[in-house]
């Protein structure tokens, strides 16, 4: 027997998922971890507004506010990701729970 080399080749049925993907149920139980790394980067921000507001001019700029809002984003895609597991919303639940200390340090 041999091999398909192209989608065409492929029987009619055949199914085209990737064995290497990750199931459904891990991909919760990281969404789920990613409840974490949120709260420990709204510690992180809180504390890079307080330190600005202390040391800076005492006024919260634009950032601030994007930074929070990144949170409560990444809050949301993180409940979307354990309701139906898609590998970019855990990719995104990361990515914007790392960008709100960044956008607070930006202040």
């Amino acid at each position: 027997m041999t091999t398909p080399t192209d989608l065409t080749d492929r029987p009619h049925g055949t199914d085209l998922t990737d064995p290497y993907a990750p199931s459904p149920r891990a991909l919760r139980v990281i969404a789920g971890c990613g409840f974490l790394l949120l709260a420990a980067c709204f510690v992180a921000t809180f504390i890079a507004v307080l330190s600005d507001a202390i040391q800076g001019d005492g006024a919260a700029k634009g950032f601030v506010t994007a930074a929070f809002w990144t949170l409560v984003v990444g809050a949301l895609t993180g409940v979307a990701a354990l309701i139906a597991p898609r590998k970019g919303l855990v990719i995104a639940q990361y990515v914007l729970a790392i960008t709100a200390p960044v956008l607070a340090l930006m202040d």
